[in-house]
């Protein structure tokens, strides 16, 4: 069988990494082409290092060309072209040699090329939730045209995604969203205001990049899930719940319509997820250390508490409204923890700051043009509420 040909972008985060490992080890069944990157060359140089890797990466993008420039003289390798910007990027991922993208970008800007990628029928293993919150009609109108696959990689969506396996539409009535309830699941509402950000970048079960932890700690994280799976699964909102698990073993459930529930049970590693995606639909062995059920003990389950914690009702309330306001609420809500990160907010100014720009956003139709409008005016507002909301 012919190993497929993929291209990452992001591969130098924690997702890109942790795909390079399973591309590791299944060489037979994954050859990395392309890999792309931010603006940390260094990052980017050291995945590069590994010999597997320079086997048959070609192309290289950075986002500017200064990065671009530090990459092509740290490689010191003429066979692999190193480019830069965002015409570089869709370039890329449409590439006619490549079989599967993975989507691992932080942010609102991996929808342009994700987009491309779907358009040009290439497959797309997505790891950027913000994709499918701020563009979920158009990325899954576009998949529909081209025949392309959207392979979720987030823990929770691929646990939905292989419980649906074999199942009719028709079959399932709920979804079921599992969330650890961060660091501060019992923590005080009076006490929350004064956490700092190494506080919240404390997650209890998972390793994660600084965006996504704290939005684990706001539960914006599962919010943002509960939009993805409404467009991943096509499920109505009214019949995807969200649940804490603190043990984060049980990564999400499906109920169906007789009463039965299944959950897809696994250590917090994201290697099975992402190999599931990269695979798909063969399921291989893997590195990862197996569960002991026994020696989990017990798994609890409790409902969210959304007054200490608005941001998941905000994410269902934009969700509702739909058009331009869930890309106004992804963006306001990555300049505010951005804010917050370098303590210019209090932790709750960030759920603050949210639902202020969303309250001042005119809901215009979703296309690309009104997306991306909606997105920068999000973010320049955002830092405009902030400032009643700073220290």
């Amino acid at each position: 069988m012919k190993p497929k040909s993929i291209v990452i972008v992001g591969a130098s985060g924690s997702i890109g990494r942790q795909t390079l490992a399973v591309a590791r080890h299944h060489p037979e069944m994954v050859r990395v082409v392309g890999l792309a990157g931010g603006r940390r060359a260094e990052a980017l140089l050291a995945e590069l290092k590994p010999e597997f890797v320079r086997k048959h990466v070609r192309h290289v993008v950075m986002a500017d060309a200064t990065a671009a420039k530090a990459v092509k003289e740290g490689l010191g390798d003429d066979r692999i072209t190193v480019a830069s910007g965002r015409e570089a990027l869709v370039e890329l991922v449409t590439r006619p040699s490549v079989d599967l993208v993975v989507m691992a970008m932080p942010g609102a800007g991996a929808l342009l090329p994700t987009l491309a990628a779907i358009r040009a029928g290439k497959d797309v293993a997505l790891a950027t939730k913000e994709v499918l919150v701020a563009g979920g009609s158009l990325i899954m109108e576009a998949a529909r045209k081209s025949g392309a696959r959207v392979l979720p990689v987030d823990s929770e969506h691929s646990a939905i995604f292989q419980c649906l396996k074999g199942e009719e539409t028709e079959a399932v009535f709920r979804l079921i969203l599992t969330a650890s309830g961060g660091p501060f699941r019992q923590t005080p509402a009076e006490a929350l205001p004064s956490v700092t950000p190494e506080q919240a970048l404390r997650h209890p079960t998972w390793r994660m990049g600084a965006k996504v932890t704290i939005d684990s700690a706001t539960l914006m994280n599962k919010g943002l899930e509960v939009i993805e799976a409404h467009w991943l699964f096509g499920t109505p909102l009214d019949r995807i719940e969200v649940v804490i698990h603190p043990q984060s073993i049980v990564h999400s459930c499906v109920e169906l319509v007789d009463g039965s529930i299944l959950a897809h049970l696994g250590p917090t590693d994201m290697r099975i997820p992402i190999q599931y995606a990269l695979l798909y639909p063969r399921r291989l062995s893997s590195p990862v250390r197996r569960l002991s059920l026994a020696q989990v003990g017990n798994l609890t389950f409790e409902e969210p508490d959304r007054q200490r914690f608005p941001a998941l009702e905000l994410a269902y309330e934009a969700a509702k409204v739909g058009g331009t306001m869930p890309a106004v609420l992804n963006a306001a809500n990555e300049e505010a923890v951005e804010m917050f990160l370098r303590r210019q907010i209090r932790f709750t100014d960030i759920a603050r700051i949210v639902a202020g720009v969303m309250s001042d956003h005119r809901v215009e139709r979703a296309t690309l043009e009104s997306i991306v409008a909606a997105d920068e005016w999000a973010r320049r507002r955002a830092r405009t509420v902030s400032a009643a909301a700073a220290l």
